[in-house]
């Protein structure tokens, strides 16, 4: 296209507008050849203001449900992976080619439609980002974490984050632990309870083998190498912050405690268990549902383990079992009534 860039983005916005309208528009923009226009303008980057136009439009069709399966292409993810990649581009640019690509990376779609060498290599582009970042607070970092988040919510992307080496993961990891910067904690334990599956069904909840031993193994890890020397004292020290770092705490308890390791991590550690079995301990709305989801998940993964016959779990099982059946409000407990008795008074 040899028109001026102002053009080719609003002929490129229509295309969007056009793919959003529905399944079968989209699968026509598909076939008309149209979708192929991005590919080209990303491979534009002497106008940075332009390339910035076509991620955002970009950016607006990756939203759409069917997006994945017309933008899933090698092309694409290395045209992406070079964008996130190039330390000279404005950070603006790398940070919305990283949500673009962790957008299509969420898609389950994408680990047979696409070479696997290419998915990796996308990866491989966000982890080295973070690696270069992992000194500072920066929105881009922030960016590249909630890419991680987002990968992390299907089984096979948390698999890649976690067996690749070396794990990307590990940023996550490392984030969470760390008391530096809020949004970059806040951020980070977010991005291990997506990877752990907190958003996944129960059947995809628990990752391959080789995941699972890294998973645990950076956990221990950041724990030894920290002031609270147990999985159990990092997740006590989060829930112990502001209501938001609490919130994504209850999340990553509730993805991580589907496994032995961390359910007896966190019933030995009695002041998590006070505190998830607490009605009082949240004042809103969605503090109380997330500490009674969590508490669910506590008490459902410890019903149905080896520990459920643990007299020494017991009193723990109880309380759990009494305050899954309170909800997560400010339900008071039954308490029978008793009869008044007074002595008649005679004059």
């Amino acid at each position: 296209m040899n028109s001026s860039s102002m053009v080719r983005i609003r002929i490129l916005a229509i295309i969007a507008a056009l793919f959003g309208i529905s399944d079968e528009a989209a699968t026509a923009v598909h076939r008309s050849g149209l979708l192929g226009m991005f590919e080209q303008e990303l491979n534009n980057t002497t106008d940075m203001l332009a390339t910035l136009n076509v991620l955002e439009v970009l950016y607006e069709i990756v939203t759409t449900p069917i997006a994945a399966k017309f933008l899933l292409t090698k092309s694409m993810l290395q045209r992406l992976a070079a964008t996130i990649s190039n330390s000279a581009v404005d950070s603006l640019l790398r940070s919305r080619s990283i949500t673009i690509s962790a957008r299509l990376l969420s898609s389950d779609g994408i680990y047979s439609a696409v070479d696997e060498f290419d998915v990796k290599n996308a990866v491989q582009a966000i982890d080295l980002d973070l690696e270069r970042l992992k000194a500072t607070d920066s929105n881009e970092r922030e960016i590249a974490l909630d890419a991680l988040s987002q990968i992390g919510t299907v089984m096979r992307g948390a698999e890649l984050l976690l067996c690749n080496t070396p794990p990307t993961a590990r940023h996550a990891v490392d984030a969470a632990c760390s008391r530096g910067w809020r949004n970059i904690q806040l951020a980070g334990t977010h991005a291990l309870a997506s990877i752990s599956g907190q958003e996944r069904g129960e059947s995809t909840q628990l990752l391959n083998d080789q995941a699972e031993t890294c998973l645990r193994n950076l956990i221990y890890t950041a724990a030894e190498n920290s002031s609270k020397h147990s999985p159990s004292g990092l997740l006590w020290s989060l829930l112990q912050q502001d209501p938001e770092i609490r919130l994504a705490a209850y999340r990553l308890i509730t993805g991580l405690v589907m496994r032995q390791w961390c359910l007896w991590e966190v019933c030995a550690k009695q002041e998590i268990i006070n505190l998830v079995t607490n009605p009082h301990s949240e004042t809103t709305k969605i503090g109380m549902e997330f500490r009674h989801s969590c508490c669910v998940a506590i008490s459902n993964a410890l019903l149905s383990s080896s520990f459920k016959n643990d007299p020494a779990f017991s009193d723990v099982s109880e309380k759990l079992q009494a305050a899954v059946r309170r909800g997560p409000y400010l339900a008071k407990e039954f308490v029978a009534p008793k009869p008044q008795v007074a002595t008649e008074e005679r004059y």
